[in-house]
């Protein structure tokens, strides 16, 4: 079955870190663009940090110099490693897969990605 399966979520007080992981199976693995995306409530889903090809990689704004993407060797399993949490951190984190060039990676748009986890929610105490 191809799935989308993220994990590593929680509540943590601001200035903690969270791992995210997001592991993939079937003919999803196979997809050349990974990303992590996150939605607050009453927001867009935004694009946080994208992987294409499993080396050349983009993060929002929000997610520079805090945020790191990463694969594992198979590259069936993309993290986020997050740090410096604050509360606007706070959504539900969803991790996606696109094929296609990687311009369209780097873009983070939602709607280009196709196959998508039920996502993990991140809670930011103050």
């Amino acid at each position: 079955e191809a799935r989308l399966v993220e994990s590593g979520g929680g509540s943590v007080q601001a200035g903690g870190s969270l791992r995210l992981s997001c592991r993939v199976s079937g003919h999803i693995a196979s997809r050349n663009c990974m990303g992590w995306f996150r939605q607050a409530p009453g927001k867009e889903r935004e694009g946080v940090a994208s992987i294409y090809g499993g080396r050349s990689i983009t993060y929002g704004a929000s997610a520079k110099g805090r945020f790191t993407i990463s694969q594992g060797d198979s590259q069936n399993t993309t993290f986020l490693h997050m740090t410096n949490l604050s509360h606007e951190d706070t959504a539900m984190y969803y991790c996606a897969a696109r094929d296609g060039n990687m311009e369209g990676c780097s873009r983070r748009r939602p709607y280009d990605f196709d196959d998508w986890g039920q996502g993990t929610q991140v809670t930011i105490s103050s």
